[in-house]
């Protein structure tokens, strides 16, 4: 079945970008409405330096050079390509994964979380990240958000390390504001959707910076762009 997608002059764009995978993460890491938070690290930073972790759904982005990267695309800086409801490795192998904004994506993200359970090595890591409050962002398709709750459900055959959020409050409200001044703007005229979409972007991004500061406050969490999940396989 064909799936109807309004935004798909803006994934044209992306994947044209993603040819240039530094230009393009460095332009998304600047202008995308989300705050730019690197706590995968956290993973990395628990795990030595000869341990076998995967970065499932990668894109193009390289992560660390240590890190295999995994994508159903054959993108540049891809090392497997492979689904992610099928993933060509044994049962019990890897030491830590990441996976970030990817599960929104996919029609089934429980079977994928199955799939990284049955990969990781008894005690293995896991660390990934879905949306919450996010709008509509379709590569190609945007099916799920998750609460915090929601978050401890999917990954509840995994003991929890720590569960947070990257991307705060005023990430979550500049997508909306953007595409909300976007959209009252238009007329209801596509390509001036587009365009003032684009420059609202470019006018409004520094604000994202401010979750800098606020995603230490509790009440973060009411709003939050996008959660995060650090966690192990229970065995």
């Amino acid at each position: 079945m064909k799936h109807s997608n309004q935004n798909d002059w803006m994934s044209s764009i992306k994947e044209k970008f993603k040819e240039f995978p530094n230009l393009y993460y460095g332009l998304v890491d600047l202008i995308s409405p989300v705050y730019p938070d690197k706590k995968y690290k956290k993973l990395l930073n628990s795990l030595s330096e000869n341990s076998e972790v995967i970065n499932l759904g990668s894109g193009a982005r390289k992560l660390s050079q240590s890190v295999i990267n995994v994508d159903i695309s054959p993108y540049e800086n891809v090392n497997v390509v492979a689904d992610i409801f099928a993933l060509p490795f044994p049962d019990n192998s890897i030491d830590g994964i990441i996976n970030i904004t990817v599960l929104e994506h996919i029609s089934n993200p429980n079977t994928a979380v199955n799939e990284i359970y049955r990969v990781l090595k008894p005690n293995g890591l896991v660390f990934s990240v879905v949306p919450f409050t996010l709008g509509y962002h379709a590569s190609p398709h945007d099916y799920t958000r998750w609460t915090r709750s929601g978050v401890e459900e999917l990954f509840s055959d995994f003991d929890i390390i720590e569960i947070g959020i990257t991307g705060g409050p005023t990430s979550s409200f500049l997508w909306i504001f953007q595409e909300w001044l976007a959209t009252l703007l238009s007329f209801n005229i596509p390509f001036l959707y587009r365009f003032l979409l684009l420059l609202f972007m470019l006018l409004t991004f520094p604000l994202k910076f401010l979750d800098f500061i606020l995603n230490r406050y509790e009440s973060a969490t009411n709003i939050a762009s996008n959660f995060y999940f650090f966690g192990k396989k229970r065995i």
